[in-house]
């Protein structure tokens, strides 16, 4: 990979936020905001700031690494709860839910950036993001909400390399994606699915089977996806006996494993392949 390229990149992104002159950063304290935090903090010190919406869709964990990688850049943190399941556009699971939700939250940050004085919201939407289905970035272009990272010509890999030159432990970090999209289209979202698929992932992964992972919630059955590298672990008797035993305690009455292996936005097949048709 070209260094003055990515050097160049980078440069792009510090020029873009200076214009700005200051940034209330969407955070979810993943790869891509955690480098967009510390970069807009360094040009714009405490005229940067974070904000996280705490909300069912998350995991525990994921709110816990956003306030520790927060404090870590040194960056003022707001947090703001988003009430996600009571609003039927959303849990009715449709192809489209996502712009609902993102468009929701957007503008309660940009309330809440009204009232701190900041005139940008900023997000960690990167170049790659453009490759999947994303009906969110409707709303984020609808908004005005600014996406340095993908202005700059930033894609996932050289976030990462980026990342870990500024010494961010996120470097490495797997993708996230909120634990409603383990819930395939037409199935309503439900509070007790998300706590099912957030205590079944976390078990996994305590377990030791991989760091990237999901648990896709077809109603009584439990698709798991890992890493292929890692599949060949559920060929011992007694990690297939333990991981079964747990979720059926957590409400599944079949566990499956997907051979194909992890595979991020597996749920989008049918709708990506549908566009392709269409547009074809």
């Amino acid at each position: 990979m070209d260094d003055t390229n990515l050097n160049n990149k980078l440069s792009h992104l510090k020029t873009l936020l200076e214009q700005m002159g200051d940034a209330l950063v969407a955070f979810s304290g993943g790869v891509d905001s955690t480098l967009l935090l510390k970069v807009a903090h360094d040009v714009l010190g405490e005229k940067a700031a974070a904000i996280t919406a705490v909300s069912p869709l998350s995991s525990h964990t994921d709110w816990e690494d956003a306030v520790a990688m927060a404090e870590l850049i040194g960056a003022v943190h707001f947090q703001i709860n988003s009430d996600d399941l009571n609003y039927p556009e959303f849990t009715a699971n449709t192809p489209d839910k996502c712009y609902y939700c993102k468009k929701r939250r957007l503008n309660l940050l940009r309330q809440v950036a009204g009232e701190k004085g900041f005139h940008d919201v900023i997000d960690g939407t990167n170049r790659d993001d453009f490759n999947d289905y994303r009906p969110g970035l409707k709303a984020v272009r609808e908004l005005g909400i600014r996406s340095p990272l993908s202005e700059s010509g930033l894609n996932k890999e050289e976030i990462r390399r980026l990342s870990r030159q500024f010494g961010l432990p996120t470097w490495d970090k797997p993708s996230f994606a909120c634990l409603a999209s383990r819930v395939p289209y037409g199935d309503t979202i439900t509070s007790e699915k998300l706590g099912q698929i957030d205590r079944g992932e976390t078990f996994l992964r305590e377990l030791g089977i991989c760091r990237q992972l999901r648990v896709r919630h077809h109603g009584a059955v439990a698709r798991i996806e890992v890493e292929p590298h890692a599949i060949h672990r559920f060929m011992d008797a007694a990690i297939r006996g333990r991981i079964a035993d747990f979720f059926r305690k957590i409400g599944f009455q079949f566990v499956t494993l997907d051979i194909e292996g992890y595979s991020m936005g597996s749920l989008n097949r049918g709708i990506l392949s549908k566009e392709k048709h269409q547009n074809g």
